[in-house]
């Protein structure tokens, strides 16, 4: 805003811009781990039992494995050598052990599959959770916070912080939690490589790129639909964020809140669908290898007992009690190597782990933010009056409103018309406590009254409006609609009261229809269509491409500043408010396309009472009052005669003698 020219303090925790950075200290909110789990277990509490069960079948399933290679080893392949042949026991025996070790096999893979196909749901659907809920906190959040917090920061939360909590929750913990239960149930193969073992490999090696181009194909495609989701949703949270005044104003919180929770389930379902693809693809490949170690083991077991040359078995090794020999020493050294892996695979989830519980210690820092208080319980009504000339609710549009006042103290309502009447009486505000900017502000704007405000940049122009609007609180002082404190108006009441147009112009992705309709959600097209012609907005809608159906991206990057401005009077037209904020709405466009805005906007203040802000004198000479500030104080006013009879502030900057800014 133009007036907060305060020094801002700098913040604690600067915002992580990658993964590769260290956490900053302080950046982990005690508890955040904690309170990430418990969330995770609130939504899918019977899938994460089913996640750990998963889990210990696979690394039980490994070590039964390992004591069926003892067993076909010592029970099959050894006393075959020493027999000199394969005896019908040693052959049933050996029957009996393929069979136990394929069904074993057969239950790690499924279990594997079930296990990174439940944990993708689980970890988009949590953070599907987490982005609704904060989205629906931001709608509630108050201006203040989007004004002394950098929207970058802001979109940082949504996109690498969520991004750093799905790898804590999707990769870091269940993978130290399946190392960690695979060290206690730790399986060793060993193996030493012959020509004929060669060949088994390159069958493998086969099998693993057929995997690989299926389902690495498939995690590639859905990896870009995700990315096109993604985008589409950050671009709508920057849409939201760049509007949310005009969000606030014309009441829309959970209209967007609906509008995100679309996109938001569209992200879900291609995340979904990419992470089922690509976390399945590693346990495939992983158990195509376990399965190509069996394969050699009892090819090999096979060929030594035919005494085929160049070949040669090692023994797996489980217990102390093993006899010590070839088999037990590379058993060891397979079970180093195999313990130093695991190891490291968990090493490398330590700096994961701290950056994904950061990101989701500012998810949660954001989802605690402070909300918008409103205590007010005077709402507004559509009315009209009966036989009796009292004034009576109703639910149809009578283009006539009342503030509907609950007594508390004798429980009766009163019904107040909605006529305009706005006061400011000895008004202080800061933003901070230590900068005053507005010091015993005092105005009148009866009903109908256009009051402008003049001044240079930072004397207070529009924190008085944005007072009017309670985006801020006033410190010290009254101000009154219509008789009654603002304090006790509901927020979402009090802004429907007064349509607004801001010098920079938020048009959100949509037909031109859409963005006139923004205005009153209810709205026909009939009523739109009069909006954009009281606007003067018409004439160059109907010659767009496709008249109001045009749709409109990033902000209208394809209309002009005064197109755009026009739509924002369209859309306030179509509000049909009793009151106006017009915060500077014709100082960025040139002379000609400003008489066709004026002209608009001078049929949009017709019978309302106006507030106007601008730089252009020439645009509020025929004001009924004109507020000249100076560092957050009145300094004069009165009309425009007034002021240039008086020759002060306002005869200099009205006649050229010194500049507004």
């Amino acid at each position: 805003m133009s007036e907060k020219n305060y020094e801002q303090k700098p913040r604690a925790v600067k915002p992580m811009r990658g993964r590769g950075m260290p956490v900053p200290k302080g950046a982990i909110k005690k508890g955040t781990l904690k309170r990430l789990l418990k969330t995770v277990f609130h939504y899918y509490k019977w899938r994460l039992l089913a996640v750990l069960l998963c889990i210990i079948v696979s690394s039980v399933g490994s070590l039964v494995s390992s004591i069926f290679m003892v067993s076909l080893i010592d029970g099959v392949v050894k006393p075959a050598v020493e027999l000199g042949s394969m005896t019908p026991a040693l052959r049933e025996e050996l029957i009996n052990l393929i069979i136990m070790m394929v069904s074993v096999y057969g239950a790690v893979i499924l279990t594997s599959f079930l296990y990174t196909r439940i944990m993708a749901t689980i970890t988009q659907g949590t953070l599907y959770h987490l982005r609704t809920d904060m989205f629906a906190k931001m709608q509630k959040l108050p201006i203040k916070y989007f004004d002394t917090h950098a929207h970058g920061d802001i979109m940082s939360t949504y996109t690498n912080d969520t991004d750093a909590t799905r790898q804590l929750i999707g990769q870091s913990l269940p993978t130290v939690l399946s190392s960690s239960l695979t060290l206690i149930t730790t399986v060793f193969m060993m193996v030493r490589y012959s020509v004929w073992l060669f060949l088994v490999v390159l069958v493998s090696t086969f099998a693993m790129s057929m995997v690989m181009k299926k389902i690495g194909g498939g995690s590639a495609k859905y990896m870009v639909a995700q990315q096109i989701s993604l985008a589409r949703e950050e671009g709508f949270m920057e849409e939201m964020m760049k509007g949310q005044k005009v969000v606030k104003v014309f009441t829309h919180e959970e209209k967007a809140k609906e509008d995100f929770e679309k996109l938001n389930e569209e992200l879900f379902k291609d995340s979904e669908k990419a992470h089922v693809y690509g976390n399945v693809l590693g346990p495939i490949l992983g158990n195509i290898g376990n399965i190509t170690y069996v394969l050699i083991a009892i090819i090999g077991g096979a060929l030594f007992a035919l005494g085929a040359k160049n070949f040669s078995l090692g023994t797996l090794f489980m217990g102390e009690s093993s006899q010590l020999g070839i088999g037990v020493i590379v058993a060891f050294l397979g079970m180093s190597r195999n313990f130093t892996q695991i190891v490291n695979q968990t090493s490398h989830q330590v700096s994961m782990i701290a950056m994904g519980m950061a990101g989701a210690s500012r998810v949660f820092t954001l989802m605690d933010e402070e909300t918008e208080k409103d205590e007010g319980y005077v709402s507004l009504v559509n009315a009209k009056e009966d036989e009796n000339g009292n004034i009576v609710e109703t639910q149809e549009r009578t283009h006539r409103w009342a503030w509907k006042h609950y007594h508390k103290a004798d429980g009766t309502t009163t019904y107040t018309w909605l006529r305009g009447d706005i006061v400011m009486d000895m008004v202080d505000f800061c933003y901070v406590p230590e900068k005053q900017v507005l010091t015993d502000v005092t105005l009148y704007a009866k009903p109908g009254q256009k009051i402008a405000f003049v001044g240079a940049t930072g004397a207070g122009k529009t924190t008085i409006t944005n007072l009017i609007n309670r985006f801020y609180d006033i410190a010290d002082g009254k101000i009154r609609y219509d008789g009654i404190n603002i304090n006790k108006i509901k927020k979402e009441d009090l802004r429907r009261s007064l349509g607004i147009v801001l010098q920079d112009t938020n048009l959100f992705t949509g037909t031109v229809m859409d963005n006139i309709r923004y205005g009153r959600l209810d709205a026909t097209d009939e009523e739109c269509i009069e909006a954009a012609v009281l606007a003067n907005a018409d004439d160059f809608i109907r010659r767009l491409p496709e008249g109001y159906n045009t749709m409109l991206k990033n902000n209208g990057a394809n209309l002009s500043q005064g197109q755009r401005q026009l739509l924002s009077i369209a859309r306030a037209a179509v509000a049909d408010a009793p009151a106006m904020i017009l915060d500077e709405a014709t100082s960025s466009i040139d002379t000609r396309t400003e008489a066709l805005v004026q002209d608009g906007m001078d049929k949009l203040m017709k019978g309302r009472t106006v507030f106007v802000i601008a730089h252009r004198l020439s645009t509020v000479r025929n004001s009924d009052a004109i507020m000249v500030l100076d560092h957050g104080k009145i300094i004069e006013r009165g009309t425009h005669e007034q002021l240039i009879e008086q020759g002060g502030t306002y005869y200099q900057l009205y006649t050229g003698a010194f500049e507004l800014e």
